[in-house]
């Protein structure tokens, strides 16, 4: 059964796995550049979580099923229209003005700590600039409204509302997740929807905000691979995420990243 309520013990675990994940994201940035293999992302990432944090890389094997293997790496690594889940790969070269975002979950002492940024190699578009910039924003402003009695509907109005005013759409296939001991658990954290709806929040629940933001339609298909999920109209696609612990007055980002400007949680 899922664990909605984390312990004291569990939190400060996760505290720890959360700092770690976005550690790799502080490290991977400096080798985001055109020329660059997304295979050799993968590579750096399983070698600093593996040989420096003594972690482990949480998407490798990940998921197998009847019919579809597991995740084949170790991050996802979703370039331009790839929504999410995008494998990394030795032919997949990034090209100047290449949008990507690495996803990151390690493991450490049995917790998981799960997050994701957008980068840019070389010098974005006006459009992906601004659509990565907007993605961003919708993940803060969703992050905003956790606290405890806040209800998980409130998020995703905050999400949709701000897109939709920037004329983006927001992908329904894909959602924020309970995570802690397991790595996708309850609740699903929609990233639209209306204020007042869904379940309650309550403080010592932790899970991940996450949007997936595309530049036309929401509407996805996942590719043969069984993992790749790409927007259907191969228009631009983003997503930033964070694992965040809902607290007795709020929030706490439990993978937030030193580079970040997070004033809009002051009281």
């Amino acid at each position: 059964m899922t664990q909605l309520i984390k312990t004291q013990a569990d939190i400060e675990g996760m505290r720890i796995a959360g700092r770690l994940a976005g550690q790799v994201l502080d490290y991977i940035g400096h080798f985001v550049k055109p020329g660059v293999s997304t295979e050799e992302l993968n590579r750096l990432c399983h070698d600093y979580i593996v040989n420096v944090q003594a972690a482990i890389p949480a998407p490798l094997n990940y998921g197998a099923a009847p019919g579809r293997p597991g995740f084949p790496k170790s991050i996802c690594t979703s370039v331009n229209h790839v929504v999410c889940h995008g494998i990394p790969s030795e032919t997949k070269i990034l090209k100047d003005g290449d949008s990507i975002n690495i996803d990151v979950t390690v493991i450490k002492n049995g917790y998981h700590g799960d997050t994701s940024k957008m980068f840019v190699a070389g010098k974005a578009s006006i459009l992906s600039e601004r659509l990565i910039r907007v993605t961003q924003e919708c993940m803060y402003r969703g992050i905003a409204v956790v606290k405890p009695g806040a209800r998980l509907g409130d998020i995703g109005h905050a999400i949709q509302r701000h897109a939709e005013a920037n004329r983006f759409s927001v992908v329904r296939d894909f959602c924020g997740h309970g995570i802690g001991k397991v790595f996708h658990e309850e609740p699903q954290v929609l990233h639209y929807g209306q204020p007042g709806t869904g379940m309650a929040l309550q403080a010592g629940m932790i899970f991940t905000i996450e949007p997936m933001i595309n530049a036309g339609t929401y509407h996805t298909k996942v590719l043969p691979d069984g993992w790749t999920a790409v927007t259907k109209d191969h228009k631009l696609s983003a997503q930033w995420e964070h694992t965040v612990l809902v607290t007795g007055t709020g929030v706490e980002i439990l993978t937030a990243r030193r580079e970040e400007d997070l004033s809009f949680l002051a009281p």
